[in-house]
């Protein structure tokens, strides 16, 4: 019986036919694509690493307090009670995703994706700056164990270490805060002893994917990338071989392809993007550049691999529009008009008055009453003197407190009693209306219910 052979779409790439590792070294990228990458690169990583200090209004531009189910983003304060208007958000952001993805391919893998910008612009080019290019890393990973390669791997693995540390600080900017940050470490580790060993875990995470893990992030774990297959289609621009021209490859023929395989050297998850759309592609460019390079020595024009969808190689497109992103585009407007129509119309307060669980009404002479809990959330900038009626019935309310003030972006949580008149109390269960004011305005008004005998 005859083994067949296995074919590379028949098991991840940088597998070998065991099932085990087989290690991508990928040669050192450079040209046109690759400057705009790098610079795109690091626009995108001073916008990270500065984002927690950017203040508007106060507050940072974004930040993820989960902690305190709080959302800042881009100066729009979300609290819990914007569920809603969060999945609106949500919602839209999912449709861009599918919609850039439907027209222009794994664009965001190659250019925008931190795991992308981590590895390529960050982690490789140090392990280039201090092992060398590729096949310098190849000698020396399988070289014995010399006084050079120790200081060499050692160096190299400490500056990692290093930066993951820096990276899951920055992070934990973004979900705490700048300042609360700045606080934590300056105080002793023994008072933040579970965030500091969270804080390790992470940075060994990071560690560990961008020194081992690397590329099977992208295409054994990442779910985008899984999702190609049902986005993609041959209207979708990608970074495509041109096989019209380039076929009959290997100068037996008239195809410009001279069957170099330097495509293949600078493919960071090591495919031959010449047997066409593959789920390890990561539309990183390199390919590109590389085959460029191979046509000016050759005296052929550039774009043997280029920026191009199926039907354009066929000659049958030309537009990147058609019937499926136009519906998708009509969608998002639509869902995206709605969260802005939503976040702009909502309350500037919002209010919560709940009875105290447990508690039933009490009687005094002529009154009953019940004892309630209220929340509110200032959604404006403003500060603002609150006051609260019940607008209802003819009652009294006693705070918890003296004075309702709230300040900018802020949260106030208090207890209070509502006496009512007996001759209010018409059923076991009355529904009560307060009314909450500032400067005698009527802001928000919510209904309660009111127990009585």
């Amino acid at each position: 019986m005859t083994k067949e052979k296995l074919d590379f779409r028949d098991y991840p790439i940088n597998w070998n036919e065991r099932g085990g590792r087989k290690w991508v070294y990928a040669k050192k990228p450079s040209g046109k694509w690759f400057n705009r990458r790098t610079i795109v690169s690091w626009i995108l990583l001073l916008f990270w690493i500065a984002v927690p200090f950017i203040r508007v209004n106060g507050n940072p531009l974004i930040l993820l307090d989960i902690a305190n189910r709080k959302f800042i983003i881009f100066g729009a304060i979300f609290w819990a009670q914007d569920t809603f208007i969060l999945a609106l958000l949500m919602l839209s952001f999912v449709l861009f995703v599918v919609l850039f993805t439907v027209t222009f391919g794994r664009l965001w893998c190659g250019w925008t994706c931190p795991q992308t910008i981590f590895l390529e612009m960050v982690f490789r080019k140090i392990e280039y700056l201090i092992e060398g290019d590729y096949r310098e890393r190849h000698k020396l990973d399988n070289s014995p164990w010399t006084t050079n390669k120790i200081v060499k791997k050692a160096l190299k693995h400490t500056i990692f270490i290093l930066i993951s540390v820096a990276m899951t600080n920055v992070f934990l900017m973004w979900f705490i805060g700048s300042e609360r940050w700045l606080e934590m470490i300056q105080e002793p580790i023994t008072q933040n002893i579970s965030g500091f060993a969270v804080m390790l875990l992470v940075s060994a995470f990071f560690y560990w994917v961008y020194s081992f893990f690397r590329e099977q992030i992208c295409t054994m774990v990442c779910p985008y990338g899984r999702m190609q297959g049902v986005l993609l289609d041959s209207k979708s621009i990608a970074v495509t071989y041109d096989y019209v021209r380039g076929e009959p490859r290997g100068g037996h023929g008239d195809g410009d392809c001279t069957d170099c395989k330097q495509c293949i050297s600078v493919c960071p998850t090591g495919i031959d993007i010449r047997n066409g759309s593959q789920l390890e592609c990561v539309n990183c460019s390199a390919c590109i550049d590389q085959c460029n390079k191979i046509m000016h020595v050759t005296g052929k024009p550039p774009g043997l691999i280029r920026y191009a969808s199926e039907a354009q190689i066929k000659g049958q497109q030309n537009s990147i529009w058609n019937a499926r992103n136009r519906a998708y585009s009509v969608v998002l407007l639509l869902i995206f008009s709605f969260f802005v129509y939503t976040l702009v119309s909502r309350p500037v307060l919002e209010t919560t008055i709940l009875r105290t669980p447990g508690l039933l009404y009490q009687e005094q002479d002529s009154t009953l009453s019940n004892v309630y809990n209220i929340k509110i959330v200032n959604k404006t900038h403003d500060e603002l003197p609150l006051e609260l009626r019940v607008i209802s019935h003819k009652g009294k309310i006693q705070m918890a407190g003296n004075t309702m003030l709230l300040k900018d972006q802020d949260m106030y949580e208090s207890t209070f009693i509502l006496f009512l008149p007996k001759s209010e109390v018409t059923s076991d269960k009355t529904k009560v209306e307060f009314g909450v004011f500032s400067n005698n305005e009527l802001i928000e008004t919510y209904k309660a219910t009111f127990v009585g005998p």
